[in-house]
Protein backbone atom coordinates (compact mmCIF):
# COMPACT_ATOMS: atom_id res chain seq x y z
CA UNK A 1 0.00 0.00 0.00
CA UNK A 2 1.44 3.39 -1.02
CA UNK A 3 1.85 6.22 1.42
CA UNK A 4 -0.78 8.22 -0.46
CA UNK A 5 -3.37 5.44 -0.17
CA UNK A 6 -2.49 4.87 3.48
CA UNK A 7 -2.92 8.53 4.33
CA UNK A 8 -6.20 8.58 2.43
CA UNK A 9 -7.44 5.54 4.33
CA UNK A 10 -6.49 7.15 7.64
CA UNK A 11 -8.32 10.32 6.68
CA UNK A 12 -11.42 8.29 5.80
CA UNK A 13 -11.37 6.36 9.08
CA UNK A 14 -10.71 9.53 11.07
CA UNK A 15 -13.60 11.33 9.43
CA UNK A 16 -15.90 8.33 9.96
CA UNK A 17 -14.92 8.10 13.63
CA UNK A 18 -15.53 11.82 14.07
CA UNK A 19 -18.96 11.55 12.50
CA UNK A 20 -19.90 8.57 14.66
CA UNK A 21 -18.68 10.25 17.84
CA UNK A 22 -20.53 13.44 17.03
CA UNK A 23 -23.77 11.68 16.15
CA UNK A 24 -25.27 12.65 19.49
CA UNK A 25 -24.79 16.29 18.55
CA UNK A 26 -27.63 15.86 16.07
CA UNK A 27 -29.98 14.83 18.85
CA UNK A 28 -32.48 17.57 19.54
CA UNK A 29 -32.09 19.14 16.11
CA UNK A 30 -35.11 20.66 14.37
CA UNK A 31 -36.51 18.51 11.54
CA UNK A 32 -39.14 19.81 9.15
CA UNK A 33 -41.60 17.01 8.45
CA UNK A 34 -44.70 16.71 6.33
CA UNK A 35 -47.03 13.72 6.32
CA UNK A 36 -45.48 12.17 3.23
CA UNK A 37 -41.96 12.40 4.65
CA UNK A 38 -43.14 10.88 7.92
CA UNK A 39 -44.73 8.01 6.00
CA UNK A 40 -41.56 7.31 4.03
CA UNK A 41 -39.36 7.39 7.13
CA UNK A 42 -41.65 4.94 8.92
CA UNK A 43 -41.70 2.58 5.94
CA UNK A 44 -37.90 2.60 5.85
CA UNK A 45 -37.22 2.13 9.55
CA UNK A 46 -40.17 0.52 11.34
CA UNK A 47 -39.54 -3.17 12.19
CA UNK A 48 -43.17 -4.18 11.51
CA UNK A 49 -42.70 -3.56 7.77
CA UNK A 50 -39.37 -5.40 7.67
CA UNK A 51 -40.76 -8.40 9.57
CA UNK A 52 -43.74 -8.66 7.21
CA UNK A 53 -41.36 -8.55 4.23
CA UNK A 54 -39.26 -11.39 5.61
CA UNK A 55 -42.38 -13.44 6.30
CA UNK A 56 -43.44 -12.95 2.67
CA UNK A 57 -40.00 -14.02 1.41
CA UNK A 58 -40.05 -17.12 3.62
CA UNK A 59 -43.53 -18.13 2.45
CA UNK A 60 -42.54 -17.62 -1.18
CA UNK A 61 -39.51 -19.87 -0.72
CA UNK A 62 -41.72 -22.57 0.85
CA UNK A 63 -44.15 -22.31 -2.07
CA UNK A 64 -41.32 -22.65 -4.60
CA UNK A 65 -39.97 -25.67 -2.71
CA UNK A 66 -43.40 -27.33 -2.72
CA UNK A 67 -43.80 -26.83 -6.47
CA UNK A 68 -40.31 -28.13 -7.18
CA UNK A 69 -41.05 -31.37 -5.31
CA UNK A 70 -43.22 -32.49 -8.24
CA UNK A 71 -40.18 -33.07 -10.43
CA UNK A 72 -37.17 -35.37 -10.55
CA UNK A 73 -34.75 -35.59 -7.64
CA UNK A 74 -31.17 -36.82 -8.10
CA UNK A 75 -29.12 -37.88 -5.10
CA UNK A 76 -25.48 -38.96 -4.97
CA UNK A 77 -23.97 -40.99 -2.15
CA UNK A 78 -20.43 -42.19 -1.41
CA UNK A 79 -19.44 -44.62 1.37
CA UNK A 80 -15.88 -45.54 2.42
CA UNK A 81 -15.52 -48.35 4.95
CA UNK A 82 -12.73 -50.39 6.48
CA UNK A 83 -13.40 -53.61 8.34
CA UNK A 84 -12.76 -57.33 8.80
CA UNK A 85 -13.35 -60.33 11.06
CA UNK A 86 -12.46 -60.44 14.72
CA UNK A 87 -10.64 -63.84 14.33
CA UNK A 88 -8.97 -65.79 11.55
CA UNK A 89 -11.42 -67.63 9.34
CA UNK A 90 -10.91 -71.25 8.18
CA UNK A 91 -12.44 -73.53 5.56
CA UNK A 92 -12.37 -77.25 4.94
CA UNK A 93 -10.88 -76.70 1.52
CA UNK A 94 -11.85 -75.62 -1.92
CA UNK A 95 -11.32 -71.96 -1.29
CA UNK A 96 -8.73 -70.27 -3.45
CA UNK A 97 -6.79 -67.05 -3.03
CA UNK A 98 -4.63 -65.01 -5.38
CA UNK A 99 -0.88 -65.06 -4.74
CA UNK A 100 0.31 -61.46 -4.98
CA UNK A 101 3.88 -62.52 -5.97
CA UNK A 102 3.07 -65.06 -8.69
CA UNK A 103 -0.30 -63.63 -9.62
CA UNK A 104 -1.66 -67.19 -9.48
CA UNK A 105 -4.68 -68.57 -7.63
CA UNK A 106 -3.75 -71.20 -5.04
CA UNK A 107 -5.67 -73.29 -2.54
CA UNK A 108 -5.87 -71.86 0.93
CA UNK A 109 -7.09 -73.09 4.28
CA UNK A 110 -6.50 -70.04 6.47
CA UNK A 111 -8.26 -66.94 5.18
CA UNK A 112 -7.13 -64.64 8.00
CA UNK A 113 -9.18 -61.79 9.37
CA UNK A 114 -9.92 -60.41 5.91
CA UNK A 115 -9.27 -56.79 6.92
CA UNK A 116 -9.68 -54.39 4.00
CA UNK A 117 -11.32 -51.29 2.51
CA UNK A 118 -14.57 -50.98 0.64
CA UNK A 119 -15.58 -47.96 -1.43
CA UNK A 120 -19.04 -47.60 -2.98
CA UNK A 121 -20.87 -44.90 -4.95
CA UNK A 122 -24.57 -44.63 -5.65
CA UNK A 123 -26.44 -42.25 -7.95
CA UNK A 124 -30.21 -42.36 -7.58
CA UNK A 125 -32.92 -40.51 -9.49
CA UNK A 126 -36.56 -40.54 -8.39
CA UNK A 127 -39.78 -38.77 -9.31
CA UNK A 128 -43.27 -39.04 -7.83
CA UNK A 129 -45.89 -40.44 -10.21
CA UNK A 130 -48.96 -40.57 -8.00
CA UNK A 131 -49.31 -39.40 -4.40
CA UNK A 132 -53.05 -39.62 -3.90
CA UNK A 133 -53.33 -35.85 -3.56
CA UNK A 134 -50.55 -35.45 -1.00
CA UNK A 135 -48.31 -33.45 -3.30
CA UNK A 136 -51.08 -31.24 -4.73
CA UNK A 137 -52.42 -30.63 -1.23
CA UNK A 138 -49.00 -29.59 0.01
CA UNK A 139 -48.61 -27.19 -2.92
CA UNK A 140 -52.08 -25.78 -2.24
CA UNK A 141 -51.16 -25.15 1.39
CA UNK A 142 -47.87 -23.49 0.45
CA UNK A 143 -49.53 -21.28 -2.16
CA UNK A 144 -52.17 -20.18 0.33
CA UNK A 145 -49.46 -19.41 2.86
CA UNK A 146 -47.61 -17.28 0.31
CA UNK A 147 -50.76 -15.33 -0.63
CA UNK A 148 -51.55 -14.82 3.06
CA UNK A 149 -48.08 -13.37 3.61
CA UNK A 150 -48.51 -11.10 0.57
CA UNK A 151 -51.69 -9.71 2.08
CA UNK A 152 -49.91 -9.53 5.43
CA UNK A 153 -47.29 -7.25 3.91
CA UNK A 154 -50.00 -5.09 2.37
CA UNK A 155 -51.78 -4.96 5.73
CA UNK A 156 -48.53 -3.95 7.44
CA UNK A 157 -48.19 -0.99 5.07
CA UNK A 158 -51.85 -0.03 5.51
CA UNK A 159 -51.62 -0.26 9.29
CA UNK A 160 -48.40 1.75 9.28
CA UNK A 161 -50.14 4.46 7.27
CA UNK A 162 -52.79 4.64 10.00
CA UNK A 163 -50.17 4.64 12.75
CA UNK A 164 -48.14 7.41 11.13
CA UNK A 165 -51.14 9.53 10.21
CA UNK A 166 -52.71 9.25 13.64
CA UNK A 167 -49.37 10.01 15.31
CA UNK A 168 -48.92 13.00 13.01
CA UNK A 169 -52.44 14.29 13.72
CA UNK A 170 -51.97 13.65 17.45
CA UNK A 171 -49.01 16.00 17.44
CA UNK A 172 -50.92 18.60 15.38
CA UNK A 173 -53.82 18.39 17.80
CA UNK A 174 -51.51 18.66 20.81
CA UNK A 175 -49.90 21.72 19.23
CA UNK A 176 -53.31 23.28 18.66
CA UNK A 177 -54.30 22.60 22.25
CA UNK A 178 -51.18 24.17 23.69
CA UNK A 179 -51.70 27.21 21.46
CA UNK A 180 -55.28 27.42 22.69
CA UNK A 181 -54.00 27.13 26.25
CA UNK A 182 -51.61 30.04 25.73
CA UNK A 183 -54.42 32.04 24.18
CA UNK A 184 -56.61 31.40 27.24
CA UNK A 185 -53.79 32.39 29.59
CA UNK A 186 -53.21 35.62 27.65
CA UNK A 187 -56.92 36.51 27.69
CA UNK A 188 -57.22 35.87 31.41
CA UNK A 189 -53.99 37.76 32.12
CA UNK A 190 -55.29 40.80 30.21
CA UNK A 191 -58.60 40.53 32.01
CA UNK A 192 -56.82 40.34 35.39
CA UNK A 193 -54.94 43.53 34.60
CA UNK A 194 -58.22 45.25 33.80
CA UNK A 195 -59.81 43.96 37.03
CA UNK A 196 -56.84 45.06 39.13
CA UNK A 197 -56.92 48.50 37.54
CA UNK A 198 -60.60 48.88 38.38
CA UNK A 199 -60.01 47.57 41.89
CA UNK A 200 -57.30 50.18 42.45
CA UNK A 201 -59.82 52.96 41.76
CA UNK A 202 -62.47 51.28 43.88
CA UNK A 203 -64.84 50.32 41.09
CA UNK A 204 -64.87 46.55 41.76
CA UNK A 205 -64.55 44.41 44.86
CA UNK A 206 -61.54 42.35 45.97
CA UNK A 207 -63.48 39.20 45.19
CA UNK A 208 -63.30 39.97 41.45
CA UNK A 209 -59.52 40.14 41.65
CA UNK A 210 -59.29 36.88 43.59
CA UNK A 211 -61.65 35.05 41.24
CA UNK A 212 -59.72 36.28 38.19
CA UNK A 213 -56.42 35.20 39.74
CA UNK A 214 -57.83 31.71 40.42
CA UNK A 215 -59.07 31.38 36.85
CA UNK A 216 -55.68 32.47 35.50
CA UNK A 217 -53.92 29.93 37.72
CA UNK A 218 -56.25 27.19 36.48
CA UNK A 219 -55.59 28.19 32.88
CA UNK A 220 -51.84 28.00 33.51
CA UNK A 221 -52.28 24.50 34.92
CA UNK A 222 -54.16 23.47 31.77
CA UNK A 223 -51.41 25.00 29.65
CA UNK A 224 -48.74 23.02 31.51
CA UNK A 225 -50.66 19.80 30.79
CA UNK A 226 -51.14 20.76 27.15
CA UNK A 227 -47.41 21.47 26.72
CA UNK A 228 -46.56 18.13 28.31
CA UNK A 229 -49.04 16.35 26.04
CA UNK A 230 -47.36 18.01 23.06
CA UNK A 231 -43.92 16.77 24.11
CA UNK A 232 -45.27 13.23 24.53
CA UNK A 233 -46.96 13.35 21.11
CA UNK A 234 -43.71 14.64 19.57
CA UNK A 235 -41.68 11.84 21.15
CA UNK A 236 -44.24 9.27 19.99
CA UNK A 237 -44.06 10.53 16.40
CA UNK A 238 -40.25 10.48 16.57
CA UNK A 239 -40.41 6.84 17.61
CA UNK A 240 -42.81 5.96 14.80
CA UNK A 241 -40.67 7.56 12.08
CA UNK A 242 -37.34 6.37 13.53
CA UNK A 243 -35.90 9.68 14.75
CA UNK A 244 -34.19 10.34 18.10
CA UNK A 245 -36.78 10.89 20.81
CA UNK A 246 -35.65 14.46 21.56
CA UNK A 247 -35.76 15.62 17.93
CA UNK A 248 -37.77 18.81 17.59
CA UNK A 249 -40.30 18.41 14.80
CA UNK A 250 -41.71 21.19 12.69
CA UNK A 251 -44.82 19.88 10.96
CA UNK A 252 -45.93 21.31 7.64
CA UNK A 253 -49.44 19.89 7.33
CA UNK A 254 -52.49 21.23 9.17
CA UNK A 255 -55.78 19.75 10.32
CA UNK A 256 -58.06 20.68 7.44
CA UNK A 257 -61.52 19.65 6.31
CA UNK A 258 -61.59 17.83 2.95
CA UNK A 259 -65.04 16.44 2.08
CA UNK A 260 -65.34 12.66 1.71
CA UNK A 261 -67.62 11.95 -1.24
CA UNK A 262 -68.14 8.16 -1.07
CA UNK A 263 -71.26 6.70 0.54
CA UNK A 264 -71.41 3.73 2.89
CA UNK A 265 -72.39 1.16 0.24
CA UNK A 266 -69.36 2.11 -1.84
CA UNK A 267 -67.14 1.64 1.22
CA UNK A 268 -68.64 -1.77 1.98
CA UNK A 269 -68.25 -2.95 -1.63
CA UNK A 270 -64.69 -1.65 -1.80
CA UNK A 271 -63.77 -3.37 1.46
CA UNK A 272 -65.18 -6.67 0.18
CA UNK A 273 -62.69 -6.52 -2.69
CA UNK A 274 -59.62 -4.96 -1.10
CA UNK A 275 -59.49 -5.57 2.66
CA UNK A 276 -56.37 -7.73 3.27
CA UNK A 277 -57.93 -9.61 6.19
CA UNK A 278 -60.71 -10.94 3.94
CA UNK A 279 -58.25 -12.30 1.41
CA UNK A 280 -56.20 -13.82 4.22
CA UNK A 281 -59.33 -15.53 5.59
CA UNK A 282 -60.12 -16.87 2.10
CA UNK A 283 -56.63 -18.28 1.74
CA UNK A 284 -56.87 -19.87 5.18
CA UNK A 285 -59.84 -21.82 3.82
CA UNK A 286 -57.76 -22.89 0.80
CA UNK A 287 -54.90 -23.93 3.08
CA UNK A 288 -57.33 -26.02 5.16
CA UNK A 289 -58.58 -27.68 1.97
CA UNK A 290 -55.00 -28.55 1.06
CA UNK A 291 -54.38 -29.98 4.52
CA UNK A 292 -57.49 -32.17 4.19
CA UNK A 293 -56.26 -33.42 0.84
CA UNK A 294 -52.91 -34.33 2.39
CA UNK A 295 -54.66 -36.19 5.21
CA UNK A 296 -56.85 -38.17 2.79
CA UNK A 297 -53.78 -39.17 0.79
CA UNK A 298 -52.80 -41.36 3.73
CA UNK A 299 -55.35 -43.91 2.47
CA UNK A 300 -54.11 -43.68 -1.13
CA UNK A 301 -51.21 -45.50 -2.82
CA UNK A 302 -47.90 -43.71 -3.28
CA UNK A 303 -46.24 -44.41 -6.64
CA UNK A 304 -42.75 -43.27 -7.60
CA UNK A 305 -40.29 -44.04 -10.39
CA UNK A 306 -36.69 -44.77 -9.39
CA UNK A 307 -33.43 -45.29 -11.28
CA UNK A 308 -30.09 -46.08 -9.65
CA UNK A 309 -26.47 -46.65 -10.70
CA UNK A 310 -23.98 -48.24 -8.25
CA UNK A 311 -20.21 -48.73 -8.26
CA UNK A 312 -17.97 -50.39 -5.66
CA UNK A 313 -14.54 -51.95 -5.21
CA UNK A 314 -11.71 -52.11 -2.67
CA UNK A 315 -9.70 -49.24 -4.16
CA UNK A 316 -10.70 -45.60 -3.80
CA UNK A 317 -12.75 -43.98 -5.24
CA UNK A 318 -14.74 -47.18 -5.79
CA UNK A 319 -15.73 -46.63 -9.41
CA UNK A 320 -15.65 -50.26 -10.64
CA UNK A 321 -18.09 -53.18 -10.61
CA UNK A 322 -20.96 -51.00 -11.75
CA UNK A 323 -24.58 -52.09 -11.69
CA UNK A 324 -27.87 -50.34 -12.30
CA UNK A 325 -31.60 -50.69 -12.00
CA UNK A 326 -34.80 -48.84 -12.89
CA UNK A 327 -38.18 -49.50 -11.41
CA UNK A 328 -41.44 -48.31 -9.97
CA UNK A 329 -42.25 -48.46 -6.28
CA UNK A 330 -45.77 -48.62 -4.90
CA UNK A 331 -46.58 -48.07 -1.23
CA UNK A 332 -49.94 -48.37 0.49
CA UNK A 333 -50.87 -47.85 4.11
CA UNK A 334 -52.88 -50.98 4.92
CA UNK A 335 -53.39 -50.51 8.66
CA UNK A 336 -52.20 -47.81 11.07
CA UNK A 337 -54.57 -48.23 14.02
CA UNK A 338 -56.73 -45.29 12.91
CA UNK A 339 -53.97 -42.66 12.73
CA UNK A 340 -54.86 -41.56 9.18
CA UNK A 341 -58.59 -41.52 9.92
CA UNK A 342 -58.00 -39.32 12.95
CA UNK A 343 -55.89 -36.93 10.85
CA UNK A 344 -58.73 -36.70 8.31
CA UNK A 345 -61.25 -35.88 11.04
CA UNK A 346 -58.93 -33.21 12.41
CA UNK A 347 -58.42 -31.68 8.96
CA UNK A 348 -62.19 -31.62 8.39
CA UNK A 349 -62.66 -29.78 11.68
CA UNK A 350 -59.93 -27.29 10.72
CA UNK A 351 -61.66 -26.68 7.38
CA UNK A 352 -64.99 -26.05 9.09
CA UNK A 353 -63.25 -23.67 11.50
CA UNK A 354 -61.65 -21.80 8.58
CA UNK A 355 -65.06 -21.34 6.95
CA UNK A 356 -66.52 -19.96 10.18
CA UNK A 357 -63.50 -17.71 10.66
CA UNK A 358 -64.01 -16.30 7.18
CA UNK A 359 -67.69 -15.64 7.90
CA UNK A 360 -66.79 -13.94 11.19
CA UNK A 361 -64.10 -11.87 9.42
CA UNK A 362 -66.65 -10.64 6.87
CA UNK A 363 -68.96 -9.47 9.67
CA UNK A 364 -66.07 -7.86 11.56
CA UNK A 365 -64.90 -5.98 8.45
CA UNK A 366 -68.43 -4.75 7.73
CA UNK A 367 -68.79 -3.55 11.31
CA UNK A 368 -65.40 -1.84 11.16
CA UNK A 369 -66.32 -0.04 7.93
CA UNK A 370 -69.74 1.02 9.23
CA UNK A 371 -68.33 2.28 12.53
CA UNK A 372 -65.58 4.33 10.92
CA UNK A 373 -67.95 5.70 8.27
CA UNK A 374 -70.53 6.77 10.87
CA UNK A 375 -67.80 8.27 13.06
CA UNK A 376 -66.55 10.22 10.05
CA UNK A 377 -69.99 11.65 9.30
CA UNK A 378 -70.58 12.44 12.97
CA UNK A 379 -67.30 14.37 13.17
CA UNK A 380 -68.16 16.11 9.90
CA UNK A 381 -71.44 17.40 11.36
CA UNK A 382 -69.68 18.57 14.51
CA UNK A 383 -67.27 20.67 12.45
CA UNK A 384 -70.09 22.94 11.22
CA UNK A 385 -71.81 23.26 14.59
CA UNK A 386 -68.64 23.87 16.58
CA UNK A 387 -67.36 26.38 14.03
CA UNK A 388 -70.55 28.38 14.47
CA UNK A 389 -70.28 28.01 18.24
CA UNK A 390 -66.77 29.51 18.16
CA UNK A 391 -68.06 32.63 16.39
CA UNK A 392 -70.90 32.98 18.87
CA UNK A 393 -68.60 32.43 21.87
CA UNK A 394 -66.15 35.07 20.60
CA UNK A 395 -68.97 37.58 20.29
CA UNK A 396 -70.32 36.64 23.71
CA UNK A 397 -66.89 37.16 25.28
CA UNK A 398 -66.47 40.52 23.57
CA UNK A 399 -69.86 41.70 24.84
CA UNK A 400 -69.19 40.42 28.36
CA UNK A 401 -65.93 42.37 28.49
CA UNK A 402 -67.57 45.57 27.28
CA UNK A 403 -70.40 45.23 29.79
CA UNK A 404 -67.94 44.64 32.62
CA UNK A 405 -65.79 47.62 31.63
CA UNK A 406 -68.88 49.82 31.51
CA UNK A 407 -70.02 48.64 34.93
CA UNK A 408 -73.21 46.89 33.73
CA UNK A 409 -71.80 43.33 33.74
CA UNK A 410 -70.14 41.15 36.33
CA UNK A 411 -66.76 39.51 36.52
CA UNK A 412 -68.49 36.15 36.58
CA UNK A 413 -70.06 36.92 33.21
CA UNK A 414 -66.63 37.56 31.70
CA UNK A 415 -65.07 34.44 33.20
CA UNK A 416 -67.99 32.27 32.13
CA UNK A 417 -67.74 33.68 28.62
CA UNK A 418 -64.00 32.94 28.62
CA UNK A 419 -64.66 29.32 29.64
CA UNK A 420 -67.37 29.01 26.99
CA UNK A 421 -65.02 30.40 24.32
CA UNK A 422 -62.23 27.99 25.30
CA UNK A 423 -64.66 25.07 25.29
CA UNK A 424 -66.04 26.07 21.88
CA UNK A 425 -62.58 26.26 20.34
CA UNK A 426 -61.60 22.99 22.00
CA UNK A 427 -64.69 21.29 20.58
CA UNK A 428 -63.93 22.65 17.13
CA UNK A 429 -60.34 21.44 17.21
CA UNK A 430 -61.50 18.05 18.51
CA UNK A 431 -64.04 17.78 15.68
CA UNK A 432 -61.34 18.56 13.10
CA UNK A 433 -59.01 16.02 14.70
CA UNK A 434 -61.71 13.34 14.85
CA UNK A 435 -62.67 13.93 11.22
CA UNK A 436 -59.12 13.59 9.92
CA UNK A 437 -58.30 10.50 11.98
CA UNK A 438 -61.65 8.87 11.14
CA UNK A 439 -60.98 9.50 7.47
CA UNK A 440 -57.64 7.73 7.68
CA UNK A 441 -59.13 4.90 9.73
CA UNK A 442 -61.91 4.50 7.16
CA UNK A 443 -59.40 4.25 4.32
CA UNK A 444 -57.63 1.50 6.24
CA UNK A 445 -60.93 -0.19 7.09
CA UNK A 446 -61.97 -0.46 3.43
CA UNK A 447 -58.48 -1.58 2.41
CA UNK A 448 -57.27 1.32 0.28
CA UNK A 449 -53.89 -0.10 -0.74
CA UNK A 450 -50.76 1.67 0.36
CA UNK A 451 -48.22 1.31 -2.42
CA UNK A 452 -45.01 -0.44 -1.45
CA UNK A 453 -42.39 2.32 -1.57
CA UNK A 454 -38.85 1.84 -2.74
CA UNK A 455 -36.70 1.97 0.35
CA UNK A 456 -34.15 4.74 0.47
CA UNK A 457 -30.69 3.26 0.94
CA UNK A 458 -28.77 5.29 3.49
CA UNK A 459 -25.05 5.13 2.84
CA UNK A 460 -22.81 4.07 5.73
CA UNK A 461 -20.93 6.75 7.63
CA UNK A 462 -17.62 5.50 6.26
CA UNK A 463 -18.86 5.91 2.70
CA UNK A 464 -19.97 9.47 3.49
CA UNK A 465 -16.57 10.23 4.98
CA UNK A 466 -14.77 8.81 1.95
CA UNK A 467 -16.85 10.99 -0.36
CA UNK A 468 -15.94 14.02 1.74
CA UNK A 469 -12.24 13.17 1.55
CA UNK A 470 -12.41 12.63 -2.23
CA UNK A 471 -14.13 15.97 -2.67
CA UNK A 472 -11.43 17.66 -0.57
CA UNK A 473 -8.65 16.03 -2.64
CA UNK A 474 -10.35 17.05 -5.86
CA UNK A 475 -10.03 20.69 -4.82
Amino acid sequence: MTRHKLSKRLLVLSAALTMLMSQSAFAGEVVELNLEDAMQRAFNTNPAITIAGYERDSARASYNAARSSRWITIEGNHVTRRGGNDDDQYTAGGWVAKNENTNQYVAAQNRGKLIGNTHSNTLTASMPIYTGGKLSGTIKQAKAGYLISEQGLQKAYNDMRTTVTNGYFDMLQADNMQKLGRESVERLADHLKNVEAQYEVGVVAKVDVLRSQVELANAKQSLIKAENAYQIAEANLNKIVGLPMDTQLKLDNLLVYTPYENDMQYCLDYAAMHRPELEQAKQNVEAAKGALRVAISGHMPQVAATASQNWNNKNWPGDENGNWYVGVSVGLNIFDSGVTTSKIHGAEADLAKAHETYRDTVDAVNLDVRSNYLNLREAEKRIDTTKLAVSQAEEDYRIAQLRYMNGVGTNTDVLDAQVALTDAKTNYLQAMYDYNTCKTNLETAIGVPMQFPTKVVVEPKVAEAEKAVNAKEAK
